[in-house]
């Protein structure tokens, strides 16, 4: 997004209200790298920005906010890292595990507050959860049984699907263990999963037409900025194909999708802002606990299963926190 387009952007979020007591004259400034286009973000920002209202922040007061998307583009994370680092803001804060591997590369003195990560221990950016020891802290939405999960609800969605496409990113710490966890979920449930792996576009439109060769009978995509950002090529693809999906966040069932169950992504949001106004107020990432998720939803799209010719469980509807009509 053109630095014009981001202004804009900035424009729309602005807001005036009270503020409470800070250090006089002191503007706090915050380095933010998304993942995504800081339209499809701007919710999520909000909830951010909100909560460091409620915590007495106000920008173009005693808040500087600069903001950069890597647009799901993953060799344009280290260039917006070092350009954020160089304007020496007092906290970077990271949307993606990407963009906090990015970050912690370009500088090991700004103190990162990562809104989301899949495997922060596994991909070296903290010593460990309970005790980051560095420069990087925040949450992680790598939670045990989270793809395991996905499964069983898929199953009891839809009883008798039985070939599974998994759209998953090689060379993510993360999906290595989601997918470990859906093998053995798998073999319980009577799925047999394939694993297709995306970059970009192009893959997801060679990954569709290989589960259809396949004769894939539904579909779970993990999540991962590409997949984030182009979800609504892979709704498109998934309606066309005429395959019930589980995705890992609501954008995807209210894009279209079945169903989705994740962690609740406006919550981390706001628990960000929370380590944010900590890090402002003398607390160093090395002693914040680095926190995995609390809040999970599950979004089931009733139009999408009316068009699949599927009758969604009244047990798995009671459960669900949102249910689109």
């Amino acid at each position: 997004m053109h630095r014009a387009a981001v202004a804009v952007a900035l424009l729309l979020f602005a807001s005036a209200l009270p503020v409470e007591a800070q250090p006089a004259g002191k503007v706090f400034r915050i380095g933010y790298l998304g993942h995504a286009t800081l339209p499809v973000e701007a919710s999520y920002l909000e909830v951010f920005r909100q909560q460091l209202r409620e915590l007495g922040y106000a920008e173009g007061k005693n808040l500087a906010i600069e903001y950069r998307s890597a647009e799901a583009k993953l060799d344009r994370f280290q260039a917006l890292a070092a350009d954020l680092v160089s304007l020496r803001v007092d906290v970077l804060v990271a949307a993606s595990n990407p963009a906090t591997i990015a970050l912690k590369r370009a500088t090991q003195s700004i103190p990162i507050v990562m809104v989301t990560s899949g495997d922060p221990v596994g991909t070296g950016l903290v010593a460990s959860l309970a005790r980051p020891g560095g420069n990087v802290t925040g949450f992680s939405n790598l939670a045990e049984g989270l793809s395991a999960k996905w499964v069983e609800l898929l199953k009891e969605a839809v009883p008798k699907v039985n070939r599974v496409a998994v759209l998953l990113v090689p060379e993510t710490p993360a999906h290595a263990t989601f997918w470990m966890e859906i093998q053995v979920a798998g073999q319980r449930s009577g799925i047999i999963p394939r694993s297709l792996t995306v970059r970009g576009p192009d893959d997801i439109e060679r990954a569709f037409a290989a589960l259809t060769k396949d004769r894939a009978d539904a579909l779970i995509v993990l999540p991962h900025p590409v997949t984030f950002t182009h979800l609504r090529q892979i709704v498109g693809l998934a309606a066309k194909s005429r395959l019930p999906g589980m995705y890992p966040w609501e954008e995807f069932a209210k894009g279209g999708g079945l169903m989705a169950y994740a962690t609740n992504r406006h919550d981390l949001y706001r628990r960000s802002a929370v380590y944010v106004d900590k890090i402002f107020k003398g607390a160093k990432p090395a002693d914040l606990p680095v926190e995995q998720p609390t809040k999970f939803d599950l979004v089931i799209n009733q139009k999408t299963a009316k068009e699949l010719g599927l009758s969604m469980p009244p047990s798995l509807l009671l459960r669900a926190d949102r249910i689109i009509e």
